[in-house]
């Protein structure tokens, strides 16, 4: 999401939280999930962020609605790209692979009931894809094993699109779509998201005058970790920090910390 965000809007400072020490979001209880992301919004904002994105399916399930009443300032959230896969399918069939607790959300059940109905929408949990990532193995036995497992059994049902419902699985697409084939269509819904930020800026006169900035990156895991993974993924400039970002029982993020 970040590097979609520094593609569609390079002169825009940006402020990108890792939340490791957390990770993986998608066992975790709604309320705890909320904690994390009203902590970390209040984290950014306090650091002068004049817009959010929350660059998380969870999270988004979780947490928009409250983050939205609680601040004023523009908010964009991720969803499953249900629709524009419901129109690009032939077969009548399209995959979405996503974390356990997307998949059981009511939001994916909103975009089935609004996009849906017409088609079949088989949602996949993939447990184990985040790990593998977070950890830096985009070439592993293990996450191939994983993607084959995932995949197969929904191309298997004639799924002809499959979509991308983790902000980490378009860190390994390219593995996927090996596995999909070429028959398969494989949607990674960053770039809309990225082109809704900038939409939501320009409407609200914040975009940013010329230049290009480098990001602002903190993990609330540890910066050599975080530093060696986005190497990884070819962002060897950027110097991560690392950070404690306590989450707080409130009303707002509806429950307990962490």
């Amino acid at each position: 999401m970040l590097r979609e965000i520094r593609r569609e809007l390079p002169a825009e400072p940006l402020l990108y939280v890792a939340d490791s020490a957390f990770a993986p979001y998608g066992d975790r209880a709604p309320a705890d999930i909320a904690a994390r992301v009203h902590a970390i919004a209040e984290f950014l904002i306090d650091r002068g962020a004049k817009a959010l994105v929350v660059a998380c399916n969870t999270a988004t399930s979780a947490a928009v609605n409250s983050l939205r009443e609680s601040h004023a300032i523009p908010i964009v959230a991720m969803e499953p790209a249900v629709k524009p896969a419901a129109a690009l399918t032939k077969s009548g069939v399209i995959g979405v692979l996503a974390t356990q607790r997307t998949v059981d959300s009511d939001q994916l059940a909103r975009l089935r009931e609004n996009h849906g109905r017409e088609i079949a929408v088989l949602a996949r949990p993939a447990p184990g894809l985040v790990e593998c990532i977070e950890a830096g193995e985009f070439d592993s036995e293990r996450l191939q094993g994983l993607i084959e497992r995932y995949v197969r059994p929904l191309l298997a049902s004639g799924a002809d699109v499959l979509v991308l419902g983790c902000t980490h699985y378009p860190l390994i697409r390219a593995l996927i779509e090996r596995v999909a084939g070429p028959g398969c269509v494989v949607i990674d819904p960053a770039p809309a998201v990225a082109r809704e930020l900038r939409r939501r800026l320009a409407a609200a006169n914040l975009l940013a005058d010329g230049g290009t900035v480098s990001p602002k990156v903190f993990t609330t895991g540890t910066a050599d970790a975080m530093r060696a993974l986005l190497a990884r993924l070819g962002e060897q400039t950027v110097s991560p920090v690392a950070v404690e970002i306590p989450a707080r029982r409130d009303e707002r993020s509806g429950g307990a910390a962490a």
